[in-house]
């Protein structure tokens, strides 16, 4: 169940994935700062800072903690929220590695139990999305995808705030 990466486009990254859980507890997963705390990051990488507004117009932020003291942060606004469906938000990282602001969306689309999520990343330029994408990030993501494996598995009860 690994990550597919596909470039549809010269701005666009789309990265398809499944996951044994049904779409409701995955989109939970993505949208429940309790949770995101048990599986948003790359190996080695946690979050110390989740805050969510869930609402169009809402922001979010998230910093993370990794090896040898490394921190990260990004955040953005909410923009278009379908509980169990679709979640759109921009996203801008503090150190910004790369140049503006991405437009990210995430559609869950559940089958017999199971659930593929298709996020569909929208840059500013070619260069930009070349950029991430010689970047860790489909490494990154599916190790995080990996942890939200074991979350999935492990059942949402013990973090849903």
């Amino acid at each position: 169940m690994a990550v597919a990466v596909h470039t549809p486009s010269d701005r666009a990254v789309v990265v398809t994935r499944e996951f044994a859980a049904p779409r409701g507890l995955v989109f939970a997963a993505w949208t429940k700062p309790a949770l995101l705390r048990r599986w948003y990051g790359a190996q080695g990488w946690d979050l110390v800072v989740t805050e969510v507004d869930l609402r169009v117009g809402g922001a979010w932020r998230f910093v993370w903690r990794g090896p040898d003291g490394a921190g990260m942060a990004s955040g953005g606004v909410y923009r278009e929220i379908e509980p169990e469906v679709r979640l759109v938000y921009t996203e801008s990282f503090d150190d910004h590695w790369y140049h503006g602001e991405c437009l990210v969306s995430h559609d869950f689309t559940e089958t017999a139990g199971r659930t593929t999520l298709t996020s569909t990343m929208l840059y500013e330029s070619q260069a930009v999305r070349d950029l991430v994408l010689a970047s860790p990030m489909a490494r990154g993501m599916e190790e995080g995808y990996v942890r939200l494996d074991a979350v999935l598995v492990g059942g949402l009860e013990s973090g849903t705030q």
